[in-house]
């Protein structure tokens, strides 16, 4: 049964104005700890469904918004072997892996370093969904560079800099 998402819509939309922030969908979401949802990560959600580039979303956004939490919460729960609520490295390992990478057990400590907020060795779900769209954005830039798919790029600084930024700077 789909649930009555314009009624969620207006309880999210707390002041009313028709459309959602970051920090409205930063207080509505739930990472399954009892801390905030991570602002980056909602920052990188409204970034990929504002279609008019206001800094938020309106309800046609907020559907697919909402289909696109939907999916990530079946993926991530898919991956929590072990029923915690989170993901150790050996699940995400496990996850990446599936996902169609193939990366060595450095960068796999340079990921738990980066998105493990807790310092817990285990990631929660909000984080998941960051280092998953920061992987998979990052993956899509150095493949429009990598023309004859040898895993092998040479790009100059700034341009290596146009293709990191989108992920770095706030709006």
């Amino acid at each position: 049964m789909q649930p009555n998402l314009m009624a969620i819509f207006r309880g999210v939309d707390r002041d009313g104005s028709g459309s959602i922030s970051t920090m409205e969908l930063q207080s509505a979401l739930s990472n399954g700890t009892h801390n905030a949802f991570n602002p980056e990560t909602c920052r990188l959600m409204i970034g990929m469904f504002d279609s008019n580039g206001d800094g938020a979303i309106e309800f046609r956004e907020f559907q697919a918004l909402w289909n696109y939490v939907n999916d990530w919460t079946a993926c991530f729960r898919s991956f929590d072997s072990d029923g915690s609520g989170n993901i150790d490295r050996g699940e995400l390992t496990n996850a990446l892996t599936r996902f169609g990478y193939r990366l060595s057990p450095q960068f796999y400590t340079i990921l738990m370093n980066k998105f493990d907020r807790s310092h817990s060795g285990r990631i929660n779900f909000d984080d998941f969904i960051q280092l998953c769209v920061v992987l998979q954005t990052l993956t899509a830039s150095f493949r429009d560079k990598d023309q004859d798919r040898d895993g092998i790029i040479t790009i100059g600084y700034e341009e290596f800099l146009t293709m990191c930024t989108p992920m770095l700077l706030r709006r």
